[in-house]
């Protein structure tokens, strides 16, 4: 068999992941702007109604929803007219078997005008939901509170929270399903280094980003402000929350998980060790033993009987330990991953609405199909193109897991279907159906790629079991090699530094030899300049020996001092005859390359395993896109919750119309001819009877007359108008006009037509948002 190499063609995988990224980009920022921002427990009525106007205070102002939230007493604010909050700051739960309702309580002798009733609650599914809508007392006033723009969950914190939740999602499927792949179809993948990389960058994901998340929640349902990811009293809030108590308890399950990760790369992969690593011990030992010319023929043969036995003995007894290990990492790891997704189906949309208790169960069952599909599909991946040639009897078999992971995929996904969406029509009308029908498609096409990767399978030839073996050996091998020279780098680079410090001692030893030299030889110099003089002082005397000097053996041995030193580096130093730890690492990588190069030209010589690694890679960039559709899925509110919001409140959805306040400035041009006209529309709504409030001023401010004004209504998007609003003069500036009707929310343009004289008019264009 045609071995795959340990280097991809980087290039090819690097286009098809940007390719899938840009898709997933493409797919974000087209939903983006459909989906509801985490709009999961919606409001279905309150009391006063939105945009209502009461003839005296009520004693209090509720709230019903469509299902369980949770709130505190600031989860509901009522402001008056100047934004002063005037509500007593306690939570009425008014909630029964049927019905959640939650209220606030109003004092006595509230004052005409209009008020802002502004809420806030974490959904049963734990997502944060927001609004807010006005009601008047008496009349509508001039002024009222302005409303909050930012829905709860969103801004940086949301855009944070919603990235770690998709990273979450990969780091599961990466660690549960990268496990599965090993227990279940490949054993020898646990000597694999990028198959463990793979599984621990997985645990290593989801373990941080499950931090993550757990400090972003007091800021996602609070404040929004980043700042209060360090807020310790938050923090405590949270933890005794159904999301933060999830969050929590899949970090414990991480820690058995890093337990089993241990095993799976430890005592596993040595039990699946190939035989050939101990094979060279075992042969020298009987090559010694075979020299032996001591034993004779029968006591040697009797030797190697007793050889053969005890081989096979430890040979079963392996068996058996690799049987027990993997039954016990399966068992465990079935487990752990069982209660990881449980994780998430406590949390999330499975938790609430229609038949929770069997919702459960589904949700998990469809997590585990997932992850054992797209995270055994990415351990395959690594394998194909950074590990050992992979055996078609391991592909044959995720392949078959592949297959039952697909059907029970489509079991759970039409029952979650069902459940979320419950009419046809919700397919195309809401977000959500819309959704679905997107990912529904990229499993399709992940299904047909995943058939072609099964034909490509199908033509593979079985690799000789030596042949593997000895791959396996190789990769086992290279790790043990590669980890040696990184061991010979950190010794080259500590014996270099040894090697530094000794030369600079030997140099600063030499300088001192030289500067006591050189004093030596100024000494002796001296004492032969006083010498000489002494004897010429003197009379010599005419007969006898010549009077010894010492300067000239002092001279001479001062003199011969210095070089006597360097001359003992003169001989063979030991540091010569030791190899130079540079040119070793460099041969290593020179010898790994030639390794690697060969090894790729094999491997793409391979038409049919060239085949299935692109084909197997087309998957996985699909998988991707998979895994964000569904992420921006769970963030969406179920088309069945907003279809039962509309019938509980008249056909009204969640995001109910608000009054609408336009500042239009204009200049006809002429004499007087600048002004500015404020437009009120209440309460800005499609289902209901809009009344509109204009007035004009000068730019001093001052209300003005001008002879005429015209307002009209135009939609684009459904070729609705213009629909002409009748006005009636009310006082100096001021124009009313009631019962206009606007038949479908969304956009709306706002045409207004100024006169200030016979001939000077201006037309001004402003758009306006009308809800249901």
């Amino acid at each position: 068999m045609v071995t795959t190499g340990l280097r991809p063609r980087r290039s090819a995988v690097l286009r098809l992941l940007v390719v899938a990224l840009a898709l997933a980009g493409a797919l974000l920022g087209g939903l983006g702007g459909a989906a509801p921002a985490s709009a999961h427990a919606a409001l279905t009525g309150s009391t006063p109604a939105q945009g209502s106007v009461a003839d005296r205070a009520p004693e209090q102002v509720t709230l019903t929803f469509s299902e369980g939230v949770a709130m505190g007493d600031d989860s509901i604010r009522v402001l008056d007219p100047q934004g002063k909050r005037v509500d007593d700051g306690k939570l009425r739960n008014l909630s029964s078997d049927r019905v959640v309702k939650y209220g606030a309580g109003l004092p006595s002798g509230l004052r005409d005008g209009t008020y802002t009733v502004a809420w806030q609650a974490v959904s049963a599914d734990s997502h944060p939901v927001s609004g807010a809508f006005t009601f008047s007392i008496g009349a509508p006033s001039k002024t009222s509170a302005p409303v909050p723009q930012q829905e709860a969950g969103g801004g940086l914190v949301g855009a944070l929270y919603g990235i770690a939740r998709y990273l979450a999602y990969a780091g599961f499927v990466l660690l549960a399903g990268g496990a599965a792949f090993v227990v279940a179809c490949r054993p020898a993948a646990a000597l694999v280094r990028s198959v463990q990389r793979l599984v621990v960058y997985g645990w290593a994901l989801l373990t941080g980003t499950t931090v993550v998340m757990l400090l972003l929640r007091t800021p996602y349902t609070g404040s929004g402000d980043l700042a209060d990811v360090f807020d310790l009293g938050g923090l405590q809030q949270v933890l005794l929350t159904k999301p933060g108590a999830a969050l929590v308890s899949r970090l414990l399950l991480l820690a058995a998980a890093a337990l089993f990760v241990a095993v799976l790369f430890g005592a596993f992969a040595r039990a699946h060790q190939p035989a050939g690593a101990d094979e060279p011990e075992e042969t020298g030992e009987v090559a010694e033993r075979g020299q032996r010319g001591e034993a004779d023929e029968r006591g040697a043969a009797d030797a190697e009987d007793a050889a053969e036995e005890a081989g096979a003995a430890d040979t079963a007894e392996e068996a058996r330990r690799r049987k027990d290990l993997t039954f016990g990492l399966g068992f465990g790891g079935v487990i752990v991953a069982t209660g990881l997704a449980a994780t998430w189906a406590m949390a999330e949309h499975a938790s609430t609405g229609l038949q929770p208790a069997v919702a459960m169960p589904v949700d998990v069952l469809h997590l585990l199909a997932v992850a054992a599909w797209l995270g055994g599909l990415a351990a395959l991946v690594v394998s194909l193109y950074w590990g050992p040639p992979v055996e078609r009897a391991a592909v044959r078999r995720f392949s078959r897991i592949a297959f039952g992971s697909v059907v029970v995929l489509v079991a759970t996904g039409l029952y979650q279907s069902w459940r979320q969406v419950g009419t046809w029509r919700a397919l195309t009308d809401t977000a959500y159906g819309r959704l679905l029908l997107i990912k529904v498609a990229l499993v399709v096409v992940l299904v047909g790629i995943a058939w072609l990767s099964r034909q490509w399978t199908a033509r593979l030839a079985e690799a000789p079991a030596g042949e593997v073996a000895a791959a396996e050996l190789r990769a086992a091998e290279d790790a043990e090699q590669e980890a040696g020279r990184e061991a010979e780098q950190d010794a080259a680079k500590a014996a270099g530094q040894e090697e530094r410090e000794a030369e600079e001692e030997q140099e600063e030893e030499e300088e001192r030899e030289a500067e006591k030299a050189t004093v030596g030889a100024s000494a002796t110099a001296a004492t032969t300049a006083t010498t000489a003089a002494a004897a010429i002082a003197r009379p010599a005397p005419k007969s006898g020996p010549a009077p010894k000097s010492g300067s000239t053996p002092t001279s001479d041995h001062s003199t011969s001092a210095p070089h006597g030193t360097p001359a003992a580096d003169d001989g063979p130093s030991a540091d010569d005859d030791a190899p130079d730890p540079a040119r070793a690492a460099q041969l290593a990588r020179q010898q790994a390359a030639v390794r690697t190069a060969r090894t790729k030209r094999q491997r793409d010589a391979d038409p049919e395993r060239l085949g299935l690694r692109r084909s197997v890679l087309a998957e996985a960039a699909v998988a991707v896109v998979v895994l964000v559709v569904t992420t921006v899925l769970t963030a969406t509110e179920p088309a069945r919750t907003e279809a039962a919001v509309k019938a509980t409140s008249g056909g009204q959805s969640a995001e109910a119309g608000r009054p609408q306040t336009l500042t239009i400035p204009f200049d006809t041009g002429g004499p007087d001819g600048k002004g500015t006209a404020r437009v009120r529309l209440a309460p800005g709504s499609s289902g209901r009877a809009n009344t509109l409030q204009l007035r004009i001023t000068d730019p001093s401010g001052k209300v003005r007359d001008v002879p005429e004004v015209k307002v009209s209504f135009t939609q684009k998007a459904k070729k609705l108008g213009p629909l002409s609003v009748t006005t009636r003069h009310t006082g100096k500036g001021q124009w009313r006009a009631g019962g206009i009707q606007l038949p479908v929310p969304g956009k709306w343009r706002l045409s207004l037509v100024v006169r200030t004289s016979d001939i000077d008019q201006v037309t001004e264009i402003k758009n306006v948002k009308i809800g249901s």
